[in-house]
């Protein structure tokens, strides 16, 4: 989906962020709705566009300027993004090499020496892509650099225990702790993820359980206090970390033809928040914060 450098919210130091496409969830709140599968794609801003047309000359289907009437005919072959003098077309999602990627961290490692920062896999879900995120990691193992990734969790443990071992830091989101409520705003049961965090115990990085702080969905006192005592009994070595609901990938939505309902969700209040994290830090759990 994206290279993103010098991001210093996903781990220690100056890291290079790698989004990985594909999802097994469907958070009704996600800010990345273009990597839910690992489909090229490619987006159209409209507040970009200024309607000049390059971009339905140079197409082979023929799609006009607004790409999202006629998705389905487009084969994303990046021909009107290569045209578009605004960057209004441009790829949501393309295929790579492994070593396209290893070459570009490359460029920025006396930032990662310098600031003990390194990599950080993230989505999507980069567990969704097993072998690729398997070669990846053992290429840069190699190099040296360091490693973290953010997980869903829903995923098979074993087939990628590999991968998590060669990190030095996994963050694991936990959405809910009630099975029901989890799968009617993700579209998944829980008890995979439960499990699989709880087998985290078994690897030697640090471990930090993420709660994306949802307002109507699990911004409660109680709901809280219930994901920080499992925590607590199950991962006793893990931090938490919590952070606050953000509207921010709204206009990925508008880019790839999708809806989202802007009122179902709020950020909650300061006060809140800081209520909710004196509530972790009640129960026994350290609380970690890169933001």
């Amino acid at each position: 989906m994206e290279l993103q450098p010098f991001s210093v919210n996903d781990g220690d130091g100056i890291r290079t962020t790698v989004f990985m496409a594909g999802c097994p969830l469907r958070c009704k709140w996600c800010a990345n709705p273009e990597g839910r599968d690992n489909k090229i794609k490619i987006g159209w801003y409209r507040r970009k566009c200024i309607g000049c047309g390059k971009c339905v000359e140079a197409c082979p289907e023929h799609i006009g300027i607004d790409l999202n009437k006629e998705r389905s005919k487009c084969v994303a072959c990046g021909r009107c993004t290569e045209v578009c003098p605004t960057g209004a077309r441009s790829y949501m999602v393309r295929k790579v090499d492994s070593d396209d990627i290893v070459e570009a961290v490359k460029k920025d490692r006396l930032f990662y020496a310098m600031s003990g920062g390194g990599i950080t896999f993230s989505g999507g879900e980069p567990t969704a892509q097993p072998a690729f995120l398997d070669e990846l990691t053992k290429e840069i193992y190699d190099l040296g650099y360091s490693m973290a990734i953010e997980t869903c969790g829903y995923f098979d443990f074993d087939a990628v225990k590999p991968s998590l071992e060669r990190m030095d830091m996994i963050f694991m989101d936990l959405k809910h702790v009630d099975p029901a409520l989890h799968k009617k705003y993700t579209g998944v049961r829980n008890e995979k993820i439960l499990d699989n965090m709880t087998r985290l115990q078994e690897l030697n990085s640090d471990i930090v359980i993420r709660i994306p702080v949802i307002g109507s969905v699990n911004d409660g006192e109680e709901t809280i206090r219930k994901a920080t005592r499992f925590v607590h009994e199950k991962i006793p070595k893990a931090k938490m970390e919590l952070l606050p609901y953000h509207p921010f990938g709204h206009i990925k939505y508008e880019a790839i033809g999708a809806t989202i309902d802007q009122d179902a969700f709020y950020r909650p209040a300061p006060e809140a928040m800081n209520l909710l994290r004196a509530i972790v830090k009640d129960e026994g759990v350290s609380l970690i914060d890169f933001r």
